[in-house]
């Protein structure tokens, strides 16, 4: 039993990734989508939990891939489906990466990548970004020659940022190897890649539920790639039944809804720079430019009275310190009208 207690020993003292608490009034900490009313998303899951029997396997997956097909404009052999954006990416690394190989990630990126990265003992060539939050291009290309595989989130997490569609193309088509492009946050931008899977075979783009569509609880996720890769990800790597009944058929519906979520998304965007001019009214902190739905600011020295003193009035968002040159970052998720507001008025009064 040695080898056990020396492997839970090593995995014990690993940085993992947190799950964001969920106690408080405003819960502005984990980029999930309030804006979305909860009668709406009542509405979505009664009428998906009568369309099916949960007392059989899932079966209706393919339906779902349908809609996701159309709705995107791209073939059904292109896609595959997941347990939340979250599984596939697991997936991903577990089978397609090894010790041998390098992935080529910027720092800082989507914090559970990394996470997995470092449980699989899976190396990482790090880019940092510059003091205004910037991936500079020509770096980052300068470093494919020692990568095996490439990883972005587009957006990126936690600092909004977002290649333009010219350079992530150069991008795609200059690195030999898997291209993970994440688009989590890509509803909140000005454009996708989706349609760039129809040139490279080696781009997988990684999608979710989770952000836009208001869905985090439903655990629904899924890539767009080369039908080779999605044929035998679906039939020899990802589990029988990765995706519930219910979650597969609100997920149908939604789709089917999707003129609801661009007015939402509109009011997002538009919270978010109002958010990022407000802040930088306050001329206490350095805030940077967002293509995502949450923006990232720079505190200083003061960044831990701050969040702490807003987690005491029930204000959660997310404490995130170094980044790079910048000692005290924080991250607030873009909320309705009236919690962006009180999350404004909260950091006047801690201001004065």
């Amino acid at each position: 039993m040695n080898w056990l207690n020396n492997k839970i020993s090593k995995l014990s003292k690993l940085d993992v990734y947190e799950k964001p608490s969920s106690k408080g009034l405003l819960k502005m900490n984990s980029n999930e989508n309030f804006v979305i009313d909860t009668q709406y998303q009542s509405n979505i899951i009664t009428k998906a939990s009568k369309n099916c029997d949960v007392r059989a396997y899932p079966e209706n997956h393919e339906d779902f891939i349908k809609c996701l097909s159309k709705y995107h404009k791209i073939s059904i052999n292109k896609i595959g489906i997941g347990s939340g954006s979250d599984q596939i990416i697991d997936l991903l690394l577990t089978n397609f990466a090894s010790k041998r190989i390098k992935i080529l990630i910027s720092n800082p990126t989507f914090s559970f990548f990394e996470a997995r990265c470092k449980l699989y003992s899976l190396r990482t060539i790090k880019v940092p970004f510059s003091d205004s939050m910037i991936l500079n291009f020509n770096q980052f290309m300068s470093k494919f020659d020692d990568a095996d595989m490439l990883y972005l989130d587009s957006p990126n997490n936690p600092t909004g940022f977002q290649f333009s569609k010219l350079d992530l193309r150069e991008i795609i088509d200059c690195f030999d190897g898997p291209v993970i492009i994440d688009e989590a946050y890509v509803d909140f931008a000005g454009y996708n890649v989706v349609d760039l899977t129809k040139k490279y075979d080696n781009l997988i783009v990684v999608k979710t539920f989770s952000k836009a569509f208001g869905f985090a609880g439903l655990r629904l996720g899924y890539f767009i790639a080369d039908q080779n890769i999605v044929n035998v990800f679906m039939k020899a790597i990802q589990y029988p039944y990765p995706i519930n009944s219910i979650a597969l058929e609100a997920g149908k519906l939604l789709l089917q809804n999707i003129k609801k979520l661009s007015g939402i998304i509109s009011l997002i965007k538009n919270e978010r720079n109002k958010m990022i001019l407000n802040l930088r009214k306050l001329n206490a902190f350095e805030v940077f430019n967002s293509q995502a739905n949450f923006v990232l600011f720079d505190a200083k020295d003061d960044y831990l009275r701050i969040y702490t003193a807003l987690a005491e009035q029930g204000i959660l968002i997310k404490k995130l310190g170094r980044i790079g040159t910048h000692k005290g970052c924080l991250r607030v998720t873009i909320g309705t009208k009236d919690m962006n507001s009180k999350f404004i008025l909260a950091i006047r009064d801690l201001l004065r």
